[in-house]
């Protein structure tokens, strides 16, 4: 006698099995009263078929899933009963019969049920592994393209801030360079310039204010020429009136007209 189980939610169904592939003990599931009733109501030859069939009382809900039992009933044949069956008996049996194979397709179909959610739990959760692994495959797949694209990334930038440095470094150079001939001309103009100022101070003393210093020197005879800043800007003949103007004790105008408006 065989057994097996299945489970539907959180209810367990268990059950027994005889040579026959027939269901004989139920545990676990909830069979109507009838089925109960005919289950548990024994075989009895029947002296007139009118008077009704002693039942034993129904039993409760509460123990209907708890009972378990372990009668066989067998189809009623000469044999077992010492006489011909009646038409009740037979039609009572094929009516348990019905009964039994409607609970076992019922068991059949809860078991297919929860082997159909079985699978695809599984089904589901091997198509996620699955899903997971192919994702994790393209990652690995596609790291050696990513770095050798960084890589390229970086060296490509590096190479621009080389090409950068060398352009800065070209223009700091061509910037110094332009600033120091553009001070160095500055500074030639400059130079030029104090030359000029001084060329045309000496031939300012060296032309009209020698000949007018000379002439003064003559006519004058005073020591106030002594404080004038002039004649120490001139040169020989300069010296030389100035010691005339010591000598003979002459002054003059240290500024004449002809060299302040000389250019």
């Amino acid at each position: 006698m065989g057994g097996g189980g299945s489970s539907h939610g959180n209810r367990k169904v268990s059950f027994e099995m005889d040579e026959q592939e027939r269901v004989r003990v139920l545990q676990g599931i909830r069979l109507s009263e009838d089925v109960v009733k005919r289950m548990k109501e024994p075989f009895q030859p029947k002296r007139d078929q009118r008077s009704p069939s002693l039942s034993p009382p129904p039993l409760s809900r509460s123990t209907e899933g708890k009972c378990k039992t372990s009668t066989e009933i067998h189809p009623p044949t000469a044999d077992n009963l010492g006489r011909k069956p009646s038409e009740a008996e037979e039609d009572l049996y094929k009516r348990y019969e019905q009964e039994q194979a409607m609970v076992q397709e019922e068991l059949l179909r809860l078991a297919k049920r929860e082997r159909e959610a079985a699978n695809e739990s599984l089904n589901v959760s091997l198509q996620r592994e699955r899903n997971t692994t192919n994702e994790e495959k393209l990652k690995a797949a596609q790291l050696p393209v990513d770095l050798d694209a960084w890589s390229q990334e970086l060296q490509w930038k590096d190479e621009e801030l080389k090409r950068r440095g060398t352009f800065y470094k070209e223009q700091l150079a061509h910037i110094e360079k332009k600033n120091s001939e553009i001070y160095k001309m500055t500074l030639d103009q400059y130079n030029e310039a104090v030359t000029n100022a001084e060329d045309q101070i000496r031939n300012c003393w060296s032309t009209s204010i020698k000949a007018q210093l000379l002439a003064k020197c003559r006519k004058q005879g005073t020591t106030e020429a002594l404080r004038s800043p002039a004649f120490f800007w001139s040169h020989a003949d300069a010296n030389e009136c100035l010691l005339s103007m010591v000598v003979h004790k002459i002054t003059m105008n240290p500024y004449p007209d002809a060299c302040m408006y000389q250019s």
